[in-house]
């Protein structure tokens, strides 16, 4: 008897083969590796009660975000149009094109996530309001304080 999970049209498996990520830069492999339990899915955390965290991300053109993990239903809204590139655990490299008020829903399942990075490749920053939810079946992910909008202010 095998041990088969099924998972949600979310879910994004982890390869455990390094050849999957070889057409990577060594550097996104390895932040990739160091965050792959990174809560962190925004610049900043602007708002968090029990039972949401509204979070703001920018992303500079030229640069990325560090590898983060969702765990439990969220969204985002794009607040400006730009190009992006997503780098995903299993391995997988999208580009993608974001318009104003573009909004994306996921769920997340017992025991789903997705891992992934996003690489502004534009000429303009990109910037996002993502929202998740904490009441979902998984347990939420630690914040460290620094990325607490109150921490930032204070920098």
């Amino acid at each position: 008897m095998t041990d088969e999970t099924i998972h949600g049209p979310d879910h994004i498996e982890t390869a455990t083969d390094p050849a999957a990520f070889a057409h990577w830069p060594a550097d996104i492999y390895q932040d990739m590796i160091r965050n792959s339990y990174s809560g962190c899915v925004g610049s900043v955390l602007v708002s968090e009660t029990d039972r949401v965290r509204v979070w703001h991300l920018h992303i500079a053109p030229g640069t990325r975000c560090a590898f983060h993990r969702h765990v439990n239903p969220y969204f985002w809204s794009a607040l400006k149009a730009g190009k992006a590139r997503g780098y995903f655990s299993s391995g997988e490299i999208r580009d993608t094109e974001h318009y104003v008020g573009e909004t994306k829903h996921f769920y997340y399942g017992p025991g789903d996530y997705m891992l992934h990075s996003v690489e502004n490749i534009g000429d303009t920053e990109l910037s996002f309001t993502t929202v998740e939810f904490l009441d979902g079946t998984n347990q939420a992910l630690e914040i460290p304080q620094e990325m607490r909008l109150a921490a930032v202010a204070a920098e």
